[in-house]
């Protein structure tokens, strides 16, 4: 049985966004809410709000708003691919479609740092994207951060929370 086709979500993110923080692509709990990080045990929103100051608990609308408000712009590095369950891993190489990043930057001239949630994303970003930004790549602060999904077990939430504070620098 092939496939579906997954479309990943716009960005959110205001004019004036001075940071993007960039996952690889939505997985099945948040495509299927049609929200960012919507899986109940990611720790996206608790280390993020925890962070920056607001309820990670609060509704999603709420929380975007806030986050962009805030100057942080949220996106994946797709923009769609084929994929069976939620891991990285699992995207089938073939089908992946990266987000039109030179548009991004060009209506959002003040983001100067991008944040990784997670491996993947960054390598996605730094072989795919960086070589058609042209002089672009070279005003980009880039840092990877440990993901903040369940199925990167590998650290707890305190150390993972404790990464995520080079949001705040």
């Amino acid at each position: 049985m092939p496939m579906s086709r997954l479309q990943a979500f716009a960005p959110v993110a205001r004019a004036d966004a001075h940071t993007l923080i960039l996952g690889s692509m939505p997985g099945t709990a948040s495509l299927e809410a049609g929200e960012y990080y919507a899986h109940p045990r990611n720790q996206f929103w608790p280390i993020v709000g925890g962070l920056l100051g607001f309820d990670p608990q609060a509704p999603y609308a709420e929380r975007v708003e806030t986050l962009a408000a805030r100057g942080y712009a949220l996106w994946d590095v797709l923009g769609a691919c084929r994929r069976r369950g939620s891991l990285d891993a699992a995207i089938e190489p073939d089908s992946m479609e990266i987000n039109d990043f030179p548009a991004f930057f060009r209506s959002h001239p003040d983001v100067c740092r991008v944040f990784f949630n997670g491996g993947f994303a960054a390598t996605l970003f730094r072989r795919r994207v960086l070589p058609v930004l042209g002089e672009r790549a070279a005003t980009l602060e880039l840092t990877r951060l440990p993901s903040t999904s369940p199925a990167h077990a590998g650290l707890s939430a305190e150390a993972k929370r404790a990464a995520w504070t080079a949001l705040l620098r």
